[in-house]
């Protein structure tokens, strides 16, 4: 006998598995921050319930993928009816990053993260300025640029971007980077993060120099506060001087090439002027803390099947809004037993039961019942036997007149029509 099914469990509200909905939750919450044994450690001191570490595993990456279901199904909603975007902040932050992660059999993969904050006052330190973004909140995928553009919809239209009075973009100088600002908000100011920069020209100071020559460092130092206090257009000017005078230098070609090509991305005093952060540490925080802080490590690998249903999860924890998200999750939990069971029920459903068909004997002898559940294919009998026939009548079976049946109690009772019982009258 296999597993049944119980209406309470749905009037009860149960999730799949065999633990409570309450540990359920728990049990997927734990697992979201700890591995899976330490997880599993957790919940049984905390509640009692004793689970094994595959169980911690097992419930955790079900609610990740169910998350998961959630939000990529929010994404297509918004696309399909084009819903308005809520009002969005004045200053908003978007950053875009990727860290790898591993897999197993060696191999590794890019998770792709989006950081959105609002930005606040900037506060004057010393020649510097500093700039606080508060209120930031994450998606991951391990997707394609195009793919994680799409997806990304749902947050992006959560935070109001479209809405937004400024965006500011700062990130890296990744192409698949600039393409996702083309694709969700091509007027945002673009800011190549300070950074990147400054490791372009320690680069040329190193081909020029040499890697432990002080005079690296007393080239570089000067030329990287001139770029961000005083802009990039003197200092690209002696880079290409410098390029003139050594052609050959292959490494000073290509950082000059990098930098000439994000030359409207880092006019850093006037970004620093207008409130903008230079530096793209959100995102870089947010890889750390939303996918590194739980996928790598120690003897961690993961199936590619697992990443995403985990770093879903890990971004509702990271987002603080698991009172919001876990509602989603256990409707889709249901909604995925509930076809489960459906498909299960149309798999184990038996043919329609049809007559089985009787063969004659040449020559008209006693009849005998075949046992096929299936009608079978009409045979045509033999040509040298034209006596022979095959009767393929669908009607409910029935005895021939001189079967074994007719002529036994048992048979008889079986074929002879009901008669409620009458009490003798004598």
């Amino acid at each position: 006998m296999g597993r049944a099914f119980f209406p309470l469990d749905e009037e009860l509200e149960l999730l799949p598995g065999s633990l409570t909905p309450h540990a359920g939750e728990c049990l997927a919450r734990l697992g979201a921050w700890l591995p899976f044994e330490s997880a599993a450690k957790m919940l049984a001191g905390c509640l009692g319930v004793q689970v094994s570490e595959a169980t911690a595993r097992r419930c955790t990456e079900m609610a990740g993928a169910a998350f998961e279901a959630v939000q990529t199904a929010e994404t297509q909603r918004i696309v399909r009816e084009a819903a308005p975007a809520p009002d969005g902040p004045d200053k908003l932050l978007l950053s875009v990053d990727g860290a790898m992660v591993p897999l197993v059999h060696g191999e590794w993969a890019e998770v792709k993260t989006l950081a959105l904050g609002v930005v606040g006052p900037s506060v004057r330190h010393g020649e510097d300025w500093l700039v606080h973004t508060s209120q930031l909140s994450y998606f991951s995928r391990m997707q394609d640029a195009t793919q994680f553009s799409q997806l990304a919809m749902v947050e992006i239209h959560r935070r109001g971007v479209e809405n937004a009075g400024q965006v500011g973009a700062v990130m890296d100088g990744a192409e698949w980077g600039q393409g996702f600002v083309d694709f969700h908000c091509p007027a945002a100011i673009r800011v190549l993060d300070f950074p990147h920069a400054a490791e372009r020209l320690s680069g040329i100071a190193t081909e020029l120099y040499g890697k432990d020559n002080p005079a690296t460092q007393q080239w570089l130092d000067p030329r990287r506060h001139q770029l961000k206090h005083d802009g990039p257009a003197v200092l690209l000017a002696e880079l290409r001087d410098l390029h003139r005078q050594h052609p050959d230098r292959v490494v000073l070609a290509e950082n000059l090439a990098y930098l000439e090509k994000r030359e409207a991305q880092m006019h850093y005093p006037e970004f620093q002027a207008q409130g903008w952060p230079i530096g793209s540490g959100v995102v870089e925080s947010a890889n750390k803390v939303v996918v590194e802080a739980r996928l790598k490590g120690a003897g961690k690998h993961w199936a590619r099947a697992h990443v995403n249903p985990m770093v879903a999860l890990r971004t509702l924890v990271c987002n603080d809004r698991w009172e919001e998200g876990w509602p989603l999750i256990v409707v889709q939990l249901r909604h995925q037993a509930t076809e489960h069971r459906r498909a299960l029920r149309q798999k184990r459903r038996l043919p329609p039961i049809s007559s089985p068909p009787l063969s004659l004997a040449p020559g008209g002898g006693t009849a005998v019942q075949t046992t096929a559940v299936a009608a079978p294919p009409v045979i045509a009998p033999p040509a040298s036997d034209p006596t022979a026939s095959v009767i393929t009548n669908r009607e409910p079976y029935r005895p021939a007149p001189n079967h074994p049946w007719r002529h036994s109690g048992i048979g008889r009772a079986r074929f002879l029509p009901y008669r409620p019982y009458e009490p003798s009258k004598n």
